[in-house]
């Protein structure tokens, strides 16, 4: 009986599943920028803890789909994970591979910010019950806040890591543009300096965020994109994916 380590996905099969992935990052594109632009920049005032506990409890159905709007996200970026690690493993599996354990890690730890966002809200909403008064409550509050930005920031940082061996297997696929994958790399490079100059100057991070930031939003823009209108090349996808004949067995 024959072995043969052949297409695992035909060339519309691998199309169906960049559109999928466009639409699954598209989502999550949209999703990050509303819940950190509509909602947390609206209600939190940075270095005001009282100001912010009350913007919060004014606007708890606000915060809270907030929050459930990261927990989308967060689904959404397993399944687009999935989905990245199927288009390109015929580039190098490995490295794909190493991709994905990036990305695994980078999740994680999101989630655990997500659920800060969570703790922000409990001490103002049940501050009374715990026996905690308002100005500690208010303060917890802040402070689960201020560790949500740096668990997420400790997130881009992997998930920068990521965008880099992505960027680099997107530029050698030959069924996506190289540009495309140039731009990718870039967003990594800017994910990761983010996270660092956050920590080790935060003075330095207040003045260039968000601008640091804008190239990772337009390499990621291009990506989704190119996955959601463009796709890959069949002929080219069907080339990579197809047996090397050192590896078929009879």
């Amino acid at each position: 009986m024959p072995y043969q380590q052949g297409i695992e996905l035909g060339g519309k099969d691998a199309q169906r599943c960049a559109r999928i992935a466009g639409a699954l990052y598209l989502v999550i594109i949209v999703i990050g920028l509303l819940g950190e632009t509509l909602i947390r920049n609206s209600l939190v005032v940075a270095g005001n803890a009282a100001e912010t506990a009350q913007r919060i409890v004014a606007s708890e159905w606000l915060w809270r789909v907030g929050i459930a709007g990261q927990l989308l996200l967060l689904l959404c970026a397993v399944g687009l994970s999935l989905a990245w690690y199927v288009l390109l493993r015929p580039v190098n599996r490995n490295l794909t591979l190493l991709a994905m354990f990036f990305a695994l890690v980078s999740l994680a730890v999101e989630s655990v910010s997500a659920l800060q966002l969570q703790g922000a809200l409990t001490p103002l909403l049940a501050g009374a019950h715990l026996g905690i008064d308002m100005q500690q409550a208010q303060a917890t509050a802040y402070l689960a806040i201020v560790g949500h930005s740096y668990a997420f920031a400790v997130a881009l940082m992997f998930f920068g890591a990521e965008c880099l061996i992505v960027g680099h297997l997107i530029r050698r696929s030959g069924y996506f543009p190289a540009p495309v994958g140039a731009l990718m790399q870039l967003a990594g490079l800017c994910y990761l300096l983010n996270t660092f100059i956050m920590v080790l100057s935060p003075a330095l991070h207040g003045t260039l965020f968000p601008a640091i930031l804008v190239p990772s939003f337009l390499g990621e823009s291009a990506f989704c994109l190119c996955l959601l209108f463009k796709g890959l090349d069949i002929a080219a996808w069907e080339r990579s994916a197809a047996p090397s004949p050192s590896l078929t067995f009879h």
